[in-house]
């Protein structure tokens, strides 16, 4: 049985990670293997978690590196590493080129705490997202999972789910209950998906 070989991408705690962990522990994650979870600065917890569940950690640290491109090729070389196939974004706080883009095209996954176009782009990241809601008096927001391009948030969409939003939310109780009822949903379910497409895209080229 063909196993798509994934690659998580991470920049702190890890939380989008851990649903993807738990989600193949139960088998809901079947097509693809968590293959390697790859931090962008050393002390990221979401390296424990990796270590616990028995996946591989790599650390390639962005602030060592005196370019962009560098740090890409760096990044491109541990991935070929451990042959990867997909590359989850999974709280990942680095924009990738559109070189690095290309190198992966429709390959690469990434979950966003907005119902994208709204408070997406460029400066929106992580509680900075909830804090805009909250501003703009936003009844619902909730949570996207994409596909990365070469423009910030700007990839295909495949999935979406709204949270309401309520009178007495902070962006930390927003945040929290947009992770639950959405991102750590829909990322496993959306990687499964696109595992099982990738795994249907190989059996003919192998059949032939």
């Amino acid at each position: 049985m063909l196993s798509i070989r994934i690659a998580v991408l991470v920049s702190g705690g890890g939380t989008n990670l851990q649903a993807l962990i738990d989600a193949q522990a139960c088998g809901r994650l079947k097509s693809g293997v968590l293959a390697v979870v790859i931090a962008s600065k050393p002390g990221a917890y979401a390296l424990e978690r990796a270590r616990a569940a028995g996946i591989a950690t790599e650390t390639v640290e962005r602030a060592v590196f005196p370019t962009q491109e560098a740090y890409e090729e760096s990044l491109l070389s541990v991935l070929a590493a451990y042959s990867i196939d997909l590359i989850v974004l999974a709280g990942f706080m680095h924009i990738l080129s559109a070189s690095f883009v290309s190198c992966y095209p429709d390959r690469i996954v990434n979950v966003h705490p907005s119902l994208i176009p709204a408070y997406s782009g460029k400066g929106y990241y992580g509680i900075k997202v909830h804090e805009a809601v909250l501003a703009a008096g936003e009844t619902e927001t909730g949570a996207t999972v994409h596909m990365v391009n070469e423009v910030p948030d700007g990839g295909r969409i495949l999935m979406q789910q709204r949270v309401p939003v309520f009178p007495s939310d902070t962006p930390k109780t927003l945040q929290r209950r947009v992770m639950e009822q959405a991102e750590w949903i829909l990322l496993p379910r959306a990687v499964e998906q696109i595992c099982q497409n990738l795994i249907s895209q190989q059996i003919p080229e192998e059949n032939g």
